[in-house]
């Protein structure tokens, strides 16, 4: 994924075809968290859609983020940096197969590598978590067969990754025929929500091969935690993280509020990072130098 003369899209087939390969895209929902994943160095980001609802409009990933939401989100998240590929979270398209294939044109023209669709009713719920209602085969058929006919007519490419929630109520065999049915109408990725154990990881890589598998990482949720290495193991070729950021950002900002309110003294006082240091890790220099190349006087006596 080196050579910055392909798309991000072409990047991101070319590792999804490459044999033994496994594509690690860590969980970000806003710039900040997104400058921090690129500035260690991944060469492929997810756009977590309970992160972009929580980080956002402060309210849980029960299907509340709209289009333009979502859309928005990942825009400013894929232009930041504009060679690395962007996995963007679409829940169920936003609705009937003409909003289905508007979402995949909007994705495409916000610079999106990659979006997963499920099958899921509109009113969905975070994958791990209980009781989720599923839309019917032909309907959940019909959002990967109008994702197809959207990505031709706008002339582009997005990877698409078919994603059921199938498994809790219909059963392995349901889910894997879901999953099938999908890959034969155009989908490139297959994304079963929810396997209970490392067999049932194996067991859905070895049946949807050659097509590569999407592996969901949630502490905390239905699943097995798996390192990169173990999943790669399995023969999944992509994993997502969700929860890269929203965990640890989390605990550490209560833990900062609970310090505040019972001391009195701000816990950013105890840590290493000064205010340039973040503005360095969002660009600072980059900006500096542009404004600087143009002739601009602002910053020529530093910051």
């Amino acid at each position: 994924m080196a050579d910055t003369s392909k798309t991000p899209v072409a990047r991101l087939r070319a590792a999804l075809s490459t044999p033994g390969n496994i594509i690690i895209s860590p969980g970000v929902y806003d710039g900040l968290t997104a400058r921090i994943a690129l500035k260690a160095g991944f060469d492929c980001l997810y756009m977590t859609g309970a992160g972009t609802t929580m980080s956002r409009l402060g309210m849980p990933d029960l299907g509340i983020a709209t289009l333009n939401d979502m859309r928005d989100n990942a825009a400013m998240i894929a232009s930041l940096d504009t060679s690395i590929p962007l996995v963007a979270d679409a829940d169920t398209g936003f609705g009937g197969p003409l909003m289905v294939g508007r979402t995949v044109s909007q994705y495409m023209r916000a610079g999106v590598a990659a979006l997963h669709l499920e099958d899921q009713v509109q009113s969905k719920r975070c994958g791990h978590l209980m009781n989720k209602e599923l839309a019917s085969e032909d309907e959940f058929l019909s959002r990967i067969r109008a994702a197809v006919q959207a990505r031709e007519k706008e002339k582009g490419d997005i990877v698409i990754i078919a994603g059921t929630d199938a498994l809790e109520t219909l059963g392995y065999d349901a889910a894997r025929d879901r999953l099938r049915k999908a890959l034969d109408i155009g989908a490139d990725v297959a994304f079963l929500e929810g396997i209970k154990t490392k067999d049932q990881g194996r067991k859905i890589c070895e049946g949807m091969a050659p097509t590569p598998c999407l592996y969901n990482c949630v502490p905390g949720g239905v699943s097995p935690v798996l390192s990169v290495q173990e999943a790669q193991h399995l023969g999944y070729r992509m994993i997502i993280l969700p929860a890269f950021a929203l965990g640890p950002v989390y605990e550490a900002v209560e833990e900062a509020a609970r310090f505040l309110r019972d001391t009195g003294i701000s816990a950013e006082s105890k840590t290493k990072a000064s205010p340039k240091d973040v503005f360095t890790v969002c660009g600072l220099a980059e900006c500096i130098a542009f404004d600087l190349a143009a002739g601009g006087m602002s910053f020529s006596k530093g910051v």
